[in-house]
């Protein structure tokens, strides 16, 4: 079975951040996401990974 992919609301509250700071981490760290159409859709294992790999250690650096 394939992984299921998630809104941005969920994956903000995934990693127990905003809403804003998940948009953010888009555009300025490439966190992965994927647009379809006008929404961004996550894939839970794909951010785990890119927070693992140290990716988000600083996006409140800025």
């Amino acid at each position: 079975m394939t992984e299921p992919w998630v809104s941005a609301d969920a994956i903000a509250e995934h990693l127990g951040v905003t809403k804003d700071s998940v948009y953010s981490w888009i555009a300025t760290k490439g966190m992965p996401a994927h647009r379809v159409g006008r929404l961004w859709k996550f894939q839970v294992s794909e951010v785990d990974a890119w927070v693992r790999a140290d990716a988000a250690d600083t996006a409140g650096a800025e």
